[in-house]
């Protein structure tokens, strides 16, 4: 089983940097796909990496 790694909406606002704000909307938005945990949000390695593909690609098409 691979080890996925699981961030906080803060840790990936950081990563990213952006504010906290813009990734729960990204998130509201279906833009940035997480799980839930009881109570708590989380944002894996894999969710990002589709984000920033998913990202580029629009990028691409718009230029």
């Amino acid at each position: 089983m691979r080890h996925l790694q699981a961030y906080t909406v803060e840790q990936v606002a950081e990563m990213l940097h952006i504010g906290r704000d813009k990734v729960y909307f990204l998130l509201r938005t279906g833009q940035l796909r997480s799980i839930k945990i009881g109570k708590l949000r989380r944002i894996t390695d894999q969710h990002l990496a589709e984000f920033i593909e998913r990202t580029e690609t629009e990028g691409l098409t718009r230029a």
